[in-house]
């Protein structure tokens, strides 16, 4: 991405509850005359990342249609795309040319910064205070130097996606807390013949989730909240993350050629595996539940022996065991975009849309009142670990920025693949740091 690189924010969220109420700041973003709005013609281009047929990209057609229906001056063209491919590959190209989508995913934090810096993103933040009132400072990720160019429409904490009945089966009484207990699980799940933890390495986030969170328990919440500002990595904490890992990967936890296996992309990927019974655990964020059923041989198994627990703590190291790794997805208008789009956008995150987004199992709403919509028992789990979660760290590659959070993946995914060292991460995310 040819952007200059600037340091990123990161959200420290103290949750009290999963979804916050707060203020925000202003903005000199110009409103527009709500007399000129859907009197002509206008199609909207939109990209988000529910490409697979399932409850996800369905409910965003349903979306789509419905503003249509209220506004029938607009015309909405939805085109899904993978992750992976959106946001490293697709977005970043359009976003350079002159034809970009009107309204697409975002991710906020230090690649949000990015692509202000770049001018590619329209400030929103007049049009939006209502709805920035309603979510809380969840949607300060999306803000830079206090302007608004996002909003989110998820949020929530990653932890481990079990199989039930496997656990039983191997004799595991309760999910595990420490990472000794993990260790130990893992041992069991091989003593049944059970691939212990799927890993989807192939598209390499996956994997880097791993030492993003051997991070948060080797390094202090202040020294995470600092290296976010300064992008600066002279703590030992970071490398004690990857030689967690380095360790943690020498107990062959995962499946056999988990360094090509793809994330969440079909029966095969890691998500399948976990899906179809054929391995016990996988490490994924809140959208995981709706992803799991798209895969499903059988998506009703999933409520019998699905389960959800909170990354376990690691005895005796500075990271805050309470802490969590989190994020959210949210949208974007691109700087051109019609004044329809910033409408649009408010749609999406409205308390009955995203009661409705609950409703799919995709991810948990952000929306004050939505929260109703939540049924699936596992994100039920999540809501309540959100809540209780004393810091929630922005996922790394957001918090730094694109430029250090591809070369930091990179160079995580090099240890995975047994030709990489700790140190190593460390000089790729300095080097990174100084372009």
């Amino acid at each position: 991405m040819a952007m200059k690189h600037r340091a990123g924010a990161t959200l420290a969220l103290l949750m009290t509850t999963a979804l916050l109420v707060a203020g925000c700041n202003g903005g000199d973003s110009e409103a527009p005359d709500e007399n000129e709005l859907y009197k002509n013609p206008v199609t909207l281009t939109w990209w988000h990342n529910a490409s697979q047929d399932g409850p996800g990209k369905t409910y965003w057609e349903k979306v789509a249609k419905d503003f249509s229906a209220l506004h029938p001056t607009v015309t909405i063209q939805i085109e899904g795309i993978e992750t992976n491919q959106l946001q490293r590959t697709r977005l970043p190209a359009a976003l350079l040319s002159s034809d970009p989508p009107d309204i697409f995913q975002a991710w906020g934090g230090g690649e949000m910064r990015e692509q202000v810096e770049a001018d590619y993103l329209k400030d929103v933040t007049d049009q939006v205070k209502d709805e920035v009132a309603n979510i809380g400072s969840a949607t300060e990720i999306w803000q830079v130097d206090g302007k608004q160019y996002g909003l989110p429409y998820r949020m929530g904490i990653e932890g481990i996606w079990y199989n039930k009945d496997m656990f039983a089966k191997a004799g595991i009484s309760a999910p595990p807390t420490t990472f000794e207990e993990l260790n130990q699980a893992v041992a069991k799940l091989k003593a049944i013949n059970v691939i212990p933890i799927a890993l989807g390495a192939g598209d390499k986030w996956p994997a880097a989730h791993w030492w993003y969170n051997f991070a948060l328990r080797a390094c202090s919440v202040d020294t995470l909240k600092k290296a976010s500002v300064d992008l600066v990595f002279d703590d030992p904490c970071f490398v004690k993350a990857g030689q967690d890992l380095k360790n943690f990967i020498g107990t062959n936890p995962f499946q056999p050629n988990f360094i090509a296996t793809p994330g969440q992309n079909d029966p095969t990927s890691a998500n399948g595996l976990v899906a179809n019974g054929k391995a016990a655990m996988e490490l994924m964020g809140d959208w995981n539940r709706g992803t799991l059923e798209t895969v499903a041989e059988d998506p009703k198994a999933l409520t019998k022996f699905l389960g959800w627990f909170p990354v376990p703590a690691i005895a005796g190291s500075a990271g805050d065991p309470k802490a969590a790794l989190g994020g959210g997805d949210g949208f974007a208008c691109a700087k051109n975009a019609p004044a329809e789009c910033v409408e649009f956008l408010k749609y999406i995150v409205s308390p009955e849309v995203q009661k409705g987004f609950a409703g799919t199992g995709t991810g948990l709403p952000v929306a004050k009142g939505a929260e109703a919509g939540v049924a699936d028992p596992s994100l039920k789990s999540i809501l309540e670990a959100t809540s209780g979660a004393t810091y929630v760290q922005l996922w790394l590659d957001t918090a730094f920025g694109s430029t250090i959070g591809n070369a930091m993946n990179d160079a995580v995914i090099a240890i995975f693949a047994g030709n990489g060292t700790p140190e190593k991460v460390v000089e790729a995310m300095k080097a990174a740091a100084k372009k």
